[in-house]
């Protein structure tokens, strides 16, 4: 079975089991028709993924990996805060009438700051300093900026990446690992989306850097289920996991601006029916 699947059944469970429920509390969420959107939350998860065993892909139903990798290149890459740039529709809620989310994602990754006597954005120092400073306990991203939140069309809940870099016993190569810190986390519409996208970062940044991809640690604030969800997570969590896909990127793309879509391949991903017109608070 999938180590994913295994990890978001154990966690959607102990949400519902464990879980605080915030129905008749003040919450800003609600439905398209105006309900308010109340959730069970459990505060504190931390998800561990170790991707020199496996892709971090759910077989519960299927995440549209190619999808979620052209997010986080939206983000990383192309460093955009327009969802012209960028091919799914999921942020098109919060965009404004040129298509703007305000000074969030990639806006903030891309802002230029003195370093190393030259000027680098987020990305770009993340990129030096692996290469020539491996060992270094610095090198992170944070676009949970304060200043900025107020011209942002939504708060960043996926906000910080630390990475951290280990070396294999065996081979004596350069493993890199990295913290998703997250601050808030929607589990059945978004949680298996960060998490193999963030897989997929971490794999292209170690690419690059001629590291191994290694583990891809998780920490969520707020991991929650909305009242709407529960029955469908109760569905999604009682279907068998199935073996995880083979997913690797081309080997032959050594600049992190290079990547498309097209060098993400993906080989036996099976998995059960696609749960459809799953609602979204806003």
């Amino acid at each position: 079975m999938s180590c994913a699947d295994r990890i978001f059944i154990d966690m959607c469970r102990d949400i519902l089991e464990h879980g605080t429920s915030t129905e008749g509390e003040k919450v800003r969420p609600h439905w398209p028709d105006g309900t308010l959107a109340y959730t069970i939350k459990r505060f504190g998860v931390c998800n561990r993924y170790d991707l020199r065993q496996e892709f971090p892909a759910l077989t519960l139903r299927r995440t549209a990996l190619k999808s979620a990798m052209d997010e986080i290149l939206w983000i990383w890459q192309r460093k955009s805060n327009n969802i012209h740039d960028l091919k799914p529709h999921i942020w098109d809620e919060w965009a404004d009438a040129d298509g703007s989310i305000g000074k969030a994602y990639g806006y903030q990754l891309g802002v230029k700051h003195r370093y190393k006597e030259g000027m680098f954005d987020q990305v770009d120092r993340v990129l030096y300093d692996l290469k020539n400073n491996p060992y270094s306990r610095r090198i992170l991203t944070n676009i949970y900026v304060h200043q900025d939140l107020s011209e942002m069309n939504l708060y960043p809940c996926a906000y910080s990446m630390t990475f951290n870099v280990t070396k294999d016993p065996d081979s004596g190569r350069l493993v890199l690992n990295a913290v998703l810190n997250q601050r808030s986390n929607d589990v059945l519409t978004a949680n298996n989306w960060n998490v193999a996208q963030y897989a997929i970062l971490l794999m292209m940044i170690a690419q690059v850097c001629d590291m191994i991809p290694g583990e891809l640690v998780h920490m969520i604030a707020d991991a929650h289920i909305y009242d709407r969800h529960v029955p469908l997570v109760r569905e999604l969590i009682s279907r068998e996991p199935l073996p995880a896909p083979k997913v690797w990127l081309n080997p032959e793309v050594k600049d992190f601006y290079q990547f498309t879509t097209d060098d993400l391949h993906v080989e036996n991903y099976e998995t059960h029916p696609q749960i459809k017109n799953i609602p979204v608070a806003v």
